[in-house]
């Protein structure tokens, strides 16, 4: 037994100095990297490599900004006017605009050592915080690099307190370079590394997705270039100078913009899976254009909203806009203008004295309707004088039934449209000139950020879709709920439709065999297209259709076939005695000429 204590005693007392040297070992192999990166980098930046990073937080009365000191970027932001998407009393968690983690800002470049080149990225180093100084209207945040002795990388931050458009969501961020030429390698651009991961801030995720992307801005254009949306990896490289690279998101954007331009963009991002809470993961490589005498890099952060009345002031130094607000997924030229300079100011109008937003679209659904009233009104009496004149129409038929007298009958036909008064393309061309007005409502809904977190009824968001049922399952391209919105939208586009074709069918009997796909089909489309669209643009079409058919209902009780007859005998009588138009003598002597050969043609048959 006292040999076996013995030996026992003995396995422990070589056991325990093996096991102190562990620590021993761990903190030589710590040392020797310590000194590896004093050898490499100067003892300066192997320094900054192990010191305890911190967090700095600046705030106003739009957004709270936290720095962390590793690396010396902005961390995480938080909006103060902005939620996150939640049932209707559940919402008070503030919009993060992108998770913290995965945010990352570094400068790169390198640096002489002997004869190599050695990189350098500023994300890897802990900054020494200098403080937040006060003054007036401002806060500035400076941070600093040692890179050797009297050679240092100074960041600003600058954060605005007073209140005004152009200022509330934007920060002055500037790079400067001290005694840093003596340290530099031979290199023309320096280039900055910035990544962020989105969080998912709204209902839909697939509507989300859809419009969030990485854009970009060249140097004095009034548009704008984005990576094209959807899912997996989008990626490309810009060689031309670059004004601004924007993560944008649906609602919410943060755009880093260089008063001097960067002198090239490689931006990418990659999807999110979609029950991930995130919705894409940006990257952008940014050039920095450098020399010996570079000494500072001028530039400004915006972190805020997707509103065209903030963006569109948003300028450079010398006043001019930057495009900011091209963000915002407005439409085309024509499309663009409209929402731009028609419906963006009077709803912001509305929205000054009216409180309730689904009162707003109702008032803006009737101007709409009383702007394109006359052309409305136009379209009906066409359709209507063409239904009046029907029997006409089917007496040429029979007068000219074979398809030699097809020449015959249609100069007839346009004698008879002449007197009457009717262009046949009268119904027609009205309804083309308020598609643009139409897209520009399917547009601006969608986009328009004053919509969301509004509530109307049983919608708890406008800008999200509506959801009165939540099924277990998912159906091809309707989605895994039922939206009474969509329903309503579709339900009023039946009716809509059935007024239209009685009306058209009476006039053209071609017309008859149509009747599912004008009535129904179209609607049963749009059910399963708008089921996942926001609620507030069901809600317009909505209205939109309803006050249509009142209109529709109202012109047919007032104008009735009589005054449509009376109209058609005054056209008739005007007619009788009117020259006739250069182009008219025109079209009928072509007509004849046409006749005369499709007559020699038969004859040669014979």
């Amino acid at each position: 037994m006292a040999q076996v204590a013995e030996e026992e005693a003995a396995a422990v007392a070589a056991a325990e100095p093996a096991a102190a040297q562990e620590p021993a070992f761990e903190q030589a192999d710590t040392t020797a990297a310590a000194d590896r990166d004093a050898e490499i980098f100067g003892a300066s930046l192997a320094a900054a490599r192990d010191r305890a990073a911190q967090t700095v937080t600046m705030s106003n009365d739009c957004l709270t900004v936290e720095f962390s000191t590793l690396g010396a970027s902005m961390h995480k932001v938080t909006l103060a006017e902005y939620t996150k998407y939640a049932p209707r009393k559940e919402r008070n968690e503030k919009v993060v605009l992108y998770e913290p983690a995965a945010s990352h800002m570094g400068l790169e470049f390198y640096m002489r050592n002997g004869l190599n080149n050695v990189p350098v990225n500023t994300s890897e180093y802990v900054f020494e915080n200098l403080g937040v100084t006060r003054g007036d209207g401002f806060q500035k945040l400076t941070m600093r690099l040692d890179v050797a002795p009297e050679a240092y990388l100074l960041y600003e931050y600058v954060l605005y307190d007073e209140k005004a458009p152009a200022r509330d969501y934007l920060l002055d961020f500037d790079i400067k370079l001290v005694n840093m030429s003596q340290l530099m390698a031979n290199q023309s651009t320096l280039n900055l590394l910035w990544t962020a991961r989105t969080y998912q801030n709204e209902r839909g995720y697939q509507s989300e997705n859809m419009y969030t992307t990485v854009s970009y801005r060249f140097p004095d254009e009034a548009s704008i270039e984005s990576l094209s949306t959807g899912d997996g990896e989008r990626q490309e490289t810009v060689q031309n100078t670059v004004n601004w690279v924007a993560f944008k998101q649906h609602y919410f954007s943060e755009a880093l913009i260089a008063r001097d331009n960067f002198s090239y963009a490689d931006v990418k991002y990659v999807t999110e899976p979609e029950d991930s809470g995130y919705v894409k993961t940006f990257t952008a490589r940014l050039g920095l254009p450098y020399d010996a005498q570079t000494t500072q890099y001028d530039m400004s952060v915006y972190c805020g909203p997707n509103k065209y009345a903030v963006l569109s002031n948003v300028v450079d130094e010398e006043g001019s806009r930057i495009a900011l607000e091209r963000l915002i997924p407005l439409g085309g030229w024509l499309v663009g203008w409209i929402n731009r300079w028609i419906v963006i100011p009077v709803f912001d109008f509305l929205s000054k004295y009216i409180g309730s937003f689904g009162l707003i679209i109702l008032i803006l659904t009737v101007l709409v309707k009383l702007l394109i009233f006359p052309l409305t009104y136009r379209s009906y009496l066409s359709t209507a004088k063409m239904r009046v004149i029907k029997p006409e129409v089917d007496a040429l038929n029979e007068k000219y039934p074979r398809q030699e007298d097809a020449m015959k009958k249609q100069q007839a036909m346009m004698e008879l449209y002449k007197k009457a008064g009717i262009n046949p393309l009268g119904g027609c061309i009205p309804l083309l000139i308020q598609l643009p007005i139409l897209w520009a409502m399917f547009r601006f809904f969608p986009a328009s950020i004053e919509l969301r977190g509004e509530s109307f009824l049983w919608a708890d968001d406008l800008s999200a879709y509506d959801s009165i049922i939540d099924l277990p399952f998912s159906i091809p391209w309707y989605g895994d709920h039922v939206s009474l919105f969509a329903l309503l939208m579709c339900a009023a586009m039946v009716g809509f439709s059935y007024f239209s074709y009685q009306q058209t069918a009476s006039s053209q009997p071609q017309m008859a065999g149509m009747r599912f796909m004008m009535v129904y089909l179209m609607p049963i489309m749009m059910l399963f297209f708008f089921n996942t669209y926001a609620s507030g643009l069901c809600y317009y079409y909505l209205m939109s259709q309803l006050i249509t058919i009142g209109i529709m209902t109202g012109i047919r009780h007032f104008v009735d076939d009589d005054k449509i007859h009376a109209m058609i005998r005054r056209n008739a009588e005007k007619q009788k005695n009117k020259k006739k138009s250069k182009f008219q003598l025109r079209y009928e002597e072509l007509m004849r000429q046409q006749q005369e050969q499709l007559r020699q043609q038969q004859k040669g048959r014979r």
